[in-house]
């Protein structure tokens, strides 16, 4: 009778612990996978560099965004107005070619506002 008793309760004990649903909670949604080969050994050098392709794209873009960006603020200190293109900072001498987007992309300028993006 003890025996059955400590199983029984152990039993309970174990599935408390363990128990757990296995439904996705209704206010949390699931994470979406990059890949499907995420975490498989078979795939990790081209995971590996993918991600790395990724980050050069991203760290290129943010450098010459940043790049643009000074190159735009000294104009305006200069001129007292933003350039009417980003070609006029080349012809301007503030940089000696346009810096080139990441491949599949183009920078968007708003001679207005002086804000430029990568799109």
């Amino acid at each position: 009778m003890k025996t059955t008793w400590i199983t029984s309760l152990t039993l309970a004990i174990g599935l408390c612990a363990c128990g757990g649903s296995s439904e996705t909670p209704k206010d949390e949604a699931p994470e979406k996978e990059e890949s499907s080969s995420a975490g498989n050994p078979l795939t990790a050098p081209l995971d590996y560099v993918g991600a790395v392709g990724k980050a050069k794209k991203s760290s290129e873009k943010r450098l010459n965004l940043a790049n643009i960006q000074n190159a735009i603020k000294m104009f305006k200190a200069v001129e007292g107005r933003y350039p009417k293109a980003l070609n006029e900072l080349v012809t301007e001498g503030y940089f000696p070619r346009p810096p080139r987007p990441p491949r599949g992309m183009r920078y968007v300028y708003n001679p207005k506002t002086g804000q430029v993006g990568v799109r």
